[in-house]
């Protein structure tokens, strides 16, 4: 399907490949959805293999729950500066295989300590394709597409979670209500079931496999690494011979030649480009400073707070991951027309008046309906604001030269602050109980809040390359 559009912002005019497009988007936004299946599938099978290793601390719990962010932080760290030199699309295959075996090894793992090492190891590639998807597609994408593209990443993501979530949910439901611990450690549900939840992930982990196989290298990247002639044969296959000229004229002007093909941390250094670094940092880390994946996490303790058994927990964290999609889809459909900031600024406030409700429900003693509506509400609002509008504005932020390292910062940031928030959560909760925590991360989204109203500018309908000098230059 072939489209001419041209927007106000970009004058870059296009006959857009439409079918292109979304394919090889769709292909790499694959890494999206084992990125979330994965990070998720353990909050459904905690009930089951922390029974089945006999885990009785918090701090087993929370590095049983935690432990993959290691390997999140390592393969973020590597990503940017070894896609800068290798290439995009490798490493996005890498990630694919590495979700495959990790995903057996873990279902396969006969104690803690293998189970541990095989989760970090998996970690690798949540790392690897939590930061390549997004920036490879918005690097492929047209300026007035790339909001909507980048947000197929966040929606495969959701897809995933929610994906986990059903077969956590359909593997366990028959599970007895008020099944006691001995009875869970001892039957099929402790000491087969969670392992199927875990080795189901292989599945849509070779057809990514073997999915990126099919789609081009970032154009972007082969530009930047001596390779114009590849990058314009793909940027005219996008968009057309006018589109695929004029779009190599803009990144030309934007490449330094003596940093063509060449990968330096110390760049982002430079004045210029450490408040552009500074603002993609603050973003990926309130993106999970602002408590969401808590939810999602442990969510076990979170409605067993409110009132909720085994059986009726499982449920409602199918009704998380359905809400979670929905929403999502509201983002995909604003994302290009209200903007970045809106959405960043309403689901900042959102989020925190939910979470001062969330707090005074626990510390009134509220159980049941209550609590779980105002769960459903804060994953709603975070799905249609904080979770995809972050990953756009962090891969169309950075400069083309530094983009890769650039990445590996931020998104090593947003692992950092996942592991902290994760870790720390059990200890919290024992601490503070569950108002008190809710209440914290009530108080870091008005800061968010802040931060948002006075930093972030509007990047909607612009080129990489116009952003890039509207922040830079």
């Amino acid at each position: 399907m072939i489209t001419t559009v041209s927007t106000e912002s970009s004058n870059l005019k296009a006959d857009l490949n439409l079918g292109y497009i979304w394919l090889i988007s769709a292909v790499a936004a694959l890494g999206g959805l084992l990125f979330g299946w994965d990070w998720v599938v353990i909050g459904g099978a905690k009930p089951f293999f922390q029974r089945y290793f006999e885990l009785t601390s918090e701090a087993q719990i929370g590095w049983a729950n935690s432990c993959a962010l290691i390997g999140c932080l390592v393969g973020a760290l590597v990503a940017g500066a070894l896609s800068d030199k290798f290439g995009r699309k490798r490493f996005l295959i890498l990630s694919a295989f590495l979700f495959a075996i990790t995903s057996l090894g873990n279902a396969f793992a006969d104690n803690f300590s293998v189970f541990i090492a095989w989760r970090m190891l998996g970690g690798v590639a949540i790392g690897l394709a939590s930061n390549l998807s997004p920036m490879y597609i918005a690097e492929i994408a047209p300026a007035q597409m790339r909001g909507k593209l980048v947000s197929v990443n966040q929606l495969t993501i959701v897809v995933g979670i929610l994906l986990a979530q059903v077969i956590n949910w359909s593997l366990v439901r028959h599970l007895p209500a008020g099944a006691t611990d001995e009875f869970i450690r001892n039957s099929w549900f402790g000491q087969q079931g969670w392992r199927w939840m875990f080795g189901l992930t292989a599945v849509p982990a070779l057809l990514f496999f073997f999915g990126m196989f099919a789609v081009p290298e970032s154009p972007r990247w082969l530009a930047k690494n001596g390779k114009p002639e590849q990058a314009k044969t793909i940027l005219t296959k996008i968009g057309g011979t006018n589109y695929g000229a004029a779009a190599m004229a803009e990144i030309n002007s934007t490449l330094v030649k003596e940093e063509i093909q060449r990968v330096r941390f110390t760049d982002l250094l430079d004045p210029k480009m450490a408040k552009v670094l500074v603002l993609g940092v603050v973003l990926a880390v309130f993106q999970q400073w602002c408590g969401i994946n808590v939810i999602f996490n442990y969510a076990e303790e979170i409605f067993k707070a409110a009132g909720y058994d085994i059986s009726s927990v499982l449920s409602n964290i199918a009704w998380t991951g359905s809400v979670n999609l929905a929403f999502t889809f509201v983002a995909l459909g604003v994302v290009d027309k209200g903007g970045r900031r809106p959405l960043m600024l309403f689901g900042s406030a959102a989020l925190a008046l939910i979470y001062f409700a969330m707090g005074y429900c626990y510390h009134q003693h509220v159980q049941g309906l209550p609590v779980l509506l105002l769960v459903l509400g804060a994953i709603g609002c975070y799905a249609m604001s904080l979770a995809p509008v972050t990953w756009v504005v962090i891969a169309e932020i950075f400069p083309n030269r530094i983009r890769g390292a650039a990445m590996s910062v931020a998104v090593c940031a947003l692992w950092i602050a996942c592991f902290i928030l994760t870790y720390t959560f059990p200890m919290l909760n024992a601490k503070l109980g569950a108002a008190g925590t809710f209440w914290l991360y009530a108080v870091i989204c008005v800061l968010g809040f802040v931060f948002i109203f006075f930093k972030l500018p509007e990047t909607k309908g612009k080129t990489l390359e116009q952003i890039e000098r509207d922040l830079v230059d």
